[in-house]
């Protein structure tokens, strides 16, 4: 085993893993850090990596050579080739000089596997007084019930032809909140029911895919969603209709929680505390 326990869990500010992203807090044991490691040596994906529903290889791994793991601060580096590669180096400790170090090491890492991004992920925890990045949220559908809202939100399939039809300009239009690659797994029948509104036979907002997953401990997970809703559309709460067809989907499928991670001050994250979520921390990625 490389990591000790009585080390790393006082430094787990906030429930983040590198190349896993956020998992629910029982999930987070030493095992789970174990496993990043040993997938390191394969380069595939790990039985619940989130990730592993798009297919393909994993493309993100830990650089289990050069992890340093000590008592008072332990830095993770990961190495994506994507682009023009990054390393980024998790950075978790209590101290502020971990940032320091973290970046140090992100730059000469990144120098040395000649990629352009070299990053630093602080996680930080719930109590931040001023957070930025992105916040991790948790919403536990075991803590009450989730109706099915009003509001002209229906899975995709169900609507008219001509209305599921209109996917394809609304999906361009949002391509930069993901949903131009959502419509190209769709179209290849790869992913779970997307729910989407719609308003004069067009369609204006869409959340998905919906699909249920074991995490690292066996607890069923609704798996994050693309969400979006034209700008034109907005302030007619349709996003909150959206949110809540979604919650009343993966409770009745089944799901025990989802983790979700926003950006603070966004729509999303105003959504979220707005519904009720619970803040579990928060994750800021800075260049080194």
């Amino acid at each position: 085993m490389f990591f000790r326990w009585d080390w790393l869990r006082p430094q787990l500010t906030a429930p983040i893993v590198p190349t896993l992203g956020p998992v629910h807090p029982d999930a987070l044991t030493v095992g789970i850090f174990e496993d990043v490691l040993r997938a390191a040596d394969t380069g595939g994906f790990l039985p619940y990596d989130k990730d592993r529903r798009w297919g393909g290889e994993k493309d993100e791994r830990v650089l289990r050579d050069d992890v340093v793991h000590q008592p008072e601060h332990t830095l993770i580096p990961t190495l994506t080739r994507r682009g023009r590669g990054t390393v980024k180096v998790f950075a978790y400790g209590l101290g502020d000089g971990v940032v320091d170090e973290a970046a140090e090491r992100a730059a000469k890492l990144a120098a040395g596997h000649d990629v352009a991004g070299a990053r630093v992920v602080r996680p930080l925890g719930p109590e931040s007084t001023h957070p930025r990045g992105t916040r991790i949220q948790l919403k536990d559908f075991t803590a009450g019930s989730c109706p099915a809202p009003d509001g002209p939100v229906r899975p995709i399939t169900a609507w008219p032809t001509a209305v599921q039809e209109s996917f394809a300009p609304f999906a361009e239009a949002m391509a930069g909140d993901g949903l131009s690659f959502l419509h190209a797994r769709m179209q290849a029948g790869r992913c779970g029911p997307v729910l989407a509104a719609a308003i004069e036979d067009r369609i204006v907002g869409a959340i998905g895919p919906m699909e249920i997953q074991p995490d690292a401990i066996g607890h069923p997970q609704l798996m994050p969603q693309y969400f979006a809703v034209l700008p034109e559309a907005r302030g007619q709460g349709l996003g909150r209709v959206l949110w809540r067809a979604a919650m009343h989907w993966g409770q009745s499928h089944g799901a025990a929680c989802q983790l979700l991670q926003t950006e603070i001050g966004g729509l999303s994250d105003r959504l979220c505390q707005a519904e009720g979520l619970t803040s579990l921390g928060f994750t800021y990625a800075m260049s080194a």
